[in-house]
């Protein structure tokens, strides 16, 4: 018998590892309405009004981020961010948060500090509450756990599995720009890391770090989503890319889907950095990936009402299941939608 081999994390990528852990586990209690493989869990006791969501995400030092140059405050500030943006992409809003910490001996108080300062300013901004956490030692450098809570309402809450045949594809903001922050501030580490009294060159690149190291939470426009009264048929954070965010909705709701590369919105920022970098803009915009914009569909009859609020790009529709998830180019050529595999560094 041949002898059989570990299979590697690579192999099957990010969201095959998950598929494979979770796939025996089916919701045992009623209040579970949706569990493993949306942005947030649904828990709802039965005839409320109102459904609790649950997300939890972990960042890890010289994975997730590099303390080389991200400021602590920023970091603070980010890790809300991600995990509330999980909670707008279930068309809902987060009311509380708790963080755990693992930390290295080379930690200060005054650093820990700073990075609860940018906690604070997020919880401020997007209204949440600082609800609890836990605090251990690590001997990997600093890891940062956090979970946010919040609820919508039955009617309005939006998964990734209601995308319909026509569905406009709609994105806010634009793409690409975290991902060439952080090829940004890694070019500097490299270029100076013998230099005494460093001085960075970000001049005309100041909204690529904005993007990276300070990313907003869109709460802005469910809100605005909420005024026109007009609830996504799915919705999806956008943390992973473009491509690999699309396919999870096409996966969820098992159809496919057409985006137009001309309708991608990036920044003229990112266009001249990767041009800079003899790199394509195109490719930060379909797998860089932490851009934290939404990714949602609508009935094509909306079409209007949608492109009246400003800041979304409609940049496709769903398709047939059959037909795949394709990119077209300007001269009408088709290239089918990969997602990114397993990232073990930043």
């Amino acid at each position: 018998m041949a002898e059989k081999h570990p299979t590697e994390i690579a192999s099957i990528g990010e969201f095959g590892l998950i598929d494979r852990l979770t796939r025996d586990f089916a919701p045992v209690n009623s209040a579970t309405v949706r569990g493993v493989g949306d942005d947030a869990a649904v828990i709802a006791p039965a005839g409320a009004d109102e459904v609790s969501l649950c997300t939890t995400d972990l960042l890890m030092e010289g994975v997730d981020f590099d303390l080389t140059y991200f400021p602590l405050r920023h970091l603070g500030y980010k890790a809300v961010v991600e995990a509330v943006s999980d909670l707008l992409a279930m068309n809902g809003r987060a009311e509380q948060l708790l963080v755990s910490l693992g930390v290295s001996s080379k930690m200060s108080v005054e650093a820990l500090e700073e990075l609860y300062e940018g906690i604070r300013v997020a919880c401020r901004e997007l209204g949440v509450d600082l609800a609890g956490g836990d605090v251990k030692a690590s001997v990997t450098g600093l890891a940062i756990h956090v979970t946010a809570l919040g609820r919508v309402r039955r009617e309005a809450l939006t998964c990734r599995d209601g995308a319909r045949l026509h569905d406009l594809i709609c994105i806010t903001g634009d793409l690409g720009a975290a991902y060439m922050g952080l090829h940004l501030l890694e070019r500097e580490k490299r270029v100076l890391r013998d230099v005494q009294n460093p001085e960075p060159q970000f001049k005309g690149y100041e909204y690529l770090l904005q993007r990276y190291l300070k990313p907003r939470a869109r709460r802005d426009v469910v809100e605005a989503l909420a005024e026109e009264k007009i609830v996504p048929t799915a919705m999806i954070d956008l943390s992973d890319g473009l491509a690999s965010d699309l396919l999870q909705i096409c996966k969820a709701s098992k159809c496919g889907a057409r985006i137009y590369l001309d309708k991608i919105p990036i920044a003229r920022q990112t266009t001249a950095f990767a041009e800079e970098l003899h790199a394509d803009p195109v490719v930060a915009a379909l797998n860089g990936g932490e851009d934290h914009e939404l990714l949602f569909t609508v009935p094509l009859a909306m079409q209007e009402q949608v492109m009246r609020m400003g800041g979304i790009d409609v940049i496709g529709h769903i398709t047939a299941p059959e037909a795949g998830a394709m990119l077209v180019t300007p001269d009408g050529s088709e290239i089918r939608l990969k997602a990114q595999g397993f990232r073990e560094e930043a």
